[in-house]
């Protein structure tokens, strides 16, 4: 059965938290949805996985590699499977639609 939800209905997380939430999954494709709320740097991510990260809401900082990069709401980018990076910071209201491809 087919089932409706939204993104802006999903609750807020505290501080130096994120809530990650899986909207569809199969064997190549992973769509996920992200609430953030960090102030201070979250995880280093060495993913096997393409990444295409789109930010819905918000504002955020984020290091790539060697570089700091900052992003509003409607910024998108893709990182390639291993490309060293993590949030450094967000505001209270970011919201993530990211995209894995195998």
């Amino acid at each position: 059965m087919t089932h409706i939800d939204n993104l802006y209905k999903m609750p807020n997380p505290t501080e130096n938290n994120e809530i990650f939430s899986t909207l569809f999954h199969n064997e190549t494709l992973k769509i996920e949805s992200i609430r953030s709320n960090l102030k201070t740097p979250g995880e280093l991510y060495d993913q096997d996985q393409d990444e295409w990260v789109l930010l819905l809401e918000g504002e955020a900082k984020l290091e790539i590699g060697t570089q700091t990069r900052e992003m509003i709401s409607g910024d998108y980018l893709f990182l390639p499977k291993h490309t060293l990076h993590r949030v450094l910071s967000t505001s209270e209201n970011a919201l993530w639609l990211c995209i894995f491809s195998s």
